[in-house]
């Protein structure tokens, strides 16, 4: 699909100028998935790459975990009145004696994930691999390069300024792969139904990268795929360094420039003594950067 991006006719103001000019914004529009027939969820997202989102929503929620569990994903032929398609709906069928998700409140917006859900323990969803158990150890070096590199593969922000990035790294720093949508939790969705997709499930010895803040959610997304190391360029949330920790997860945020905070599980950091302490441990410095 090829609408990512929007034109908009705008008003260009400088100093005491006001010229006409066009914008280029990233598009955002209502994904409703079903789960053989049945509505699931309506999450706000960017066009594209929404095979990969329903399917990586499904390993969020537990659901699936290996490519055969998921029969077939299609879009829905006649989602408007009058017949057309809006490639706005996208029907999921699970593979025979595949149990589908328990039944919740889910309604996703591009800014804050899933809402709704009645209690935290509810979200702690039972995860089928554990991030603990992943020996992977990582170079300061190519941890502190993984923000330029995320960013060298954000081909839509560049156009538009207004989308948020996740990728998928190996140990040494290459990419796997990078999604973007106006949803942070919506991009890792999308790495984590290109992982299934794949056949690589779950992700070990990766570093998932998020563009944004690390949030409860997107710990539990990494849990769920099985990945042992979050990263973000922001701050993470009280609740996300302690499922982290729970976990086994490594979590790292501020990560900029060359200097990172380790919440949890600075044991894969090799070389730990150049790595940057964390908040707890008096690192104003880092909290500051950028």
């Amino acid at each position: 699909m090829s609408r990512v991006t929007v034109k908009r006719r705008i008003v260009r103001v400088k100093d005491r100028a006001r010229l006409p000019a066009v914008d280029s914004l990233a598009a955002e529009e209502p994904l409703e998935i079903r789960l053989d027939g049945t509505p699931l969820t309506v999450t706000m997202r960017t066009p594209g790459d929404d095979f990969d989102l329903a399917a990586g929503f499904l390993v969020s929620e537990g659901a699936v975990g290996a490519p055969g569990e998921i029969a077939t994903i299609r879009y829905c032929a006649g989602a408007t009145v009058d017949g057309g398609n809006t490639y706005n709906v996208l029907d999921v069928r699970l593979a025979p004696g595949v149990p589908a998700p328990e039944p919740r409140n889910f309604y996703t917006t591009s800014s804050c994930g899933v809402c709704g859900k009645a209690s935290l323990e509810a979200v702690r969803t039972v995860a089928r691999w554990s991030a603990a158990d992943d020996p992977v150890t990582l170079r300061p070096a190519t941890v502190t390069s993984l923000p330029d590199r995320l960013r060298a593969a954000q081909r839509v922000f560049d156009r538009t300024g207004g989308l948020h990035a996740a990728g998928l790294f190996t140990a040494d720093g290459e990419p796997l792969c990078v999604r973007e949508d106006v949803g942070r939790h919506n991009a890792v969705d999308k790495l984590l139904g290109w992982a299934l997709r794949e056949g690589r499930l779950p992700l070990r010895g990766c570093v998932l990268m998020v563009s944004g803040r690390a949030s409860f959610e997107l710990v539990q997304k990494a849990v769920m795929g099985g990945v042992p190391v979050l990263a973000a360029v922001s701050a993470p949330s009280s609740l996300a360094a302690e499922l982290a920790a729970e976990e086994g997860l490594t979590l790292i945020g501020f990560l900029r420039g060359n200097s990172m905070n380790v919440y949890t599980g600075e044991r894969r950091l090799s070389a730990a003594h150049d790595v940057t302490p964390s908040a707890g441990t008096g690192s104003a410095g880092a909290r500051t950067a950028g």
